[in-house]
């Protein structure tokens, strides 16, 4: 019998909307779901206290006859990097091992309006710098399909708490690969709208706090999830202009699920396997080629040509893209933190380097440079395929694999946080070890309900066997009896 914990986002939703079982129930459901997966994940740090009578709260609403939201009642997680008002937020910093804010962040208000049911906040590195889900306070989030792999980061807590039954939705934030690197290394989906379409307030907008106002120009929330169809529906919650962020755009997302079923068929597809110079692990590589041709002309009907976006060398946009980052941090408070905390290495590396402001104007040449040049290729396609990841999660405690590519490991997240356009990660199959591979879709700005479409397109090929191999499971079987780890292998 199929447990509520692992109905979607949609089921879980409509299954309390016409009664089959309650919030209460669902909340039960997920709560012995954390009680049995987490303690080898690790996903969670903080749970909120108030779930069940919060639940209790939304089934009352629901009998009197109150009006209610599209998520009402659906359990719901948040990034550590996101404020939530009454609830711990420490951005995976023991600096803020004790705050708790007086106000959410816009979208965790919106999940509220929904009807959404706060569940708890999941692990993630210090302050979002890193692409590992690691930090002194809470230790590393380890993967559903392998507790001895990384989840990825810096939402990796969001992502393995989906990947592994305990929610079927988590809000995380992507400056740099964020959310679509940790999904396609736990085999979840997520989408990183175009930028300003989910406005961020007071998360990356409030610098009275070190670490809480970066990423400014680079970041935006999205949802991680198990299907493309609760990602939508999410996003049609979380979405929409606030003056709060200056950086927030208006924009007309509209009924997103009622465009998924109008197809992909005649789009034009740009598939780039190594965005021109790019080290890839050849079992990802195979995997993800393999599920392009699903978009082929005998598949969905698509017009998919191999070629690569004019991003120019990958180690220098590297380079522009760090300094950028640095740019939007508060490096003399992030210094001042960093010599009265313990600090991650990449904070270390990031306050201790002398940077200059030839640096940052440079950099932000080279990043118009880069938006001009992709501007004018997407122009001729609709949208553009990479892998999501170059590797697949490598051992838990390093920052980057030892072997392979190394440091260049993700080569192909940070330029569309540069751009500002939209990226989904759709998991695509599992390597031999049983390892989730993801792969990436870019479209133009603005142009989030195109992306959504073509990810659910290839998720439903995927579903009824037409995949490049064994399809990632979700939950993974090594969680079926207890979270059992030596189950795992």
């Amino acid at each position: 019998m199929t447990e509520l914990w692992e109905l979607t986002v949609g089921e879980q939703a409509r299954g309390i909307r016409e009664g089959r079982f309650s919030a209460e129930e669902l909340m039960r459901s997920v709560l012995d779901r954390i009680d049995a997966a987490d303690p080898s994940v690790n996903a969670f740090c903080t749970l909120n206290e108030r779930a069940l009578a919060d639940a209790r709260a939304a089934d009352a609403a629901l009998a009197a006859g109150e009006r209610t939201g599209p998520l009402h009642g659906v359990p719901f997680s948040v990034k550590d990097l996101i404020p939530t008002a009454g609830l711990r937020t420490t951005l995976g910093s023991t600096a803020y091992a004790d705050w708790i804010p007086d106000h959410d962040d816009v979208c965790v208000e919106r999940m509220r309006a929904a009807g959404g049911l706060l569940l708890g906040k999941t692990n993630t590195r210090e302050l979002g710098y890193g692409v590992v889900t690691d930090n002194a306070l809470f230790g590393p989030t380890r993967n559903p399909h392998r507790p001895d792999r990384t989840a990825g980061g810096s939402s990796g807590g969001s992502a393995a708490a989906v990947a592994a039954g305990m929610g079927s939705v988590s809000l995380g934030n992507d400056g740099g690969g964020s959310l679509r690197v940790p999904a396609a290394l736990c085999g979840v989906f997520t989408l990183k709208p175009t930028f300003g379409v989910v406005p961020l307030y007071p998360s990356c907008r409030l610098p009275t706090r070190a670490g809480l106002g970066s990423w400014e120009t680079l970041e935006s929330v999205g949802p991680i999830t198990r299907t493309v169809a609760d990602a939508a529906l999410v996003l049609e919650a979380i979405a929409g202009f606030d003056e709060r962020d200056r950086h927030s755009i208006p924009s007309a997302v509209g009924e997103l699920r009622a465009s998924l079923d109008e197809g992909v068929r005649g789009l034009r597809i740009a598939w780039s396997p190594r965005l021109g110079q790019a080290h890839v692990d050849p079992e990802v590589l195979e995997l993800t080629t393999r599920a392009v041709g699903l978009f082929g002309r005998d598949g969905l009907g698509c017009e998919v040509v191999p070629v690569d976006p004019p991003v120019g060398d990958l180690r220098e946009l590297r380079s522009a893209f760090a300094a950028t980052v640095a740019r939007d941090s508060d490096l003399a408070g992030l210094r001042e933190l960093a010599e009265r905390h313990e600090v991650s290495e990449d904070l270390r590396e990031l306050v201790h380097r002398e940077w200059t402001a030839e640096m940052f104007t440079w950099a932000a040449t080279r990043r118009q440079v880069l938006y001009d040049a992709v501007r004018g290729f997407m122009a001729d396609w609709d949208l553009l395929v990479t892998p999501t990841t170059a590797t697949t999660a490598f051992p838990i405690g390093l920052r980057w694999p030892e072997d392979g590519p190394g440091r260049d490991w993700s080569p192909f997240a940070f330029p569309f946080n540069l751009t500002g356009q939209p990226a989904a990660s759709v998991p695509v199959g599992v390597t031999g070890e049983g390892l989730p591979v993801g792969l990436q879709i870019v479209g133009g700005r603005l142009t989030d309900s195109t992306v959504l479409r073509a990810a659910h397109a290839l998720e439903r090929l995927l579903a009824a066997g037409r995949g490049p191999g064994r399809v990632v499971e979700s939950p993974p079987r090594c969680w079926s009896e207890a979270g059992a780890e030596e189950n795992c292998v």
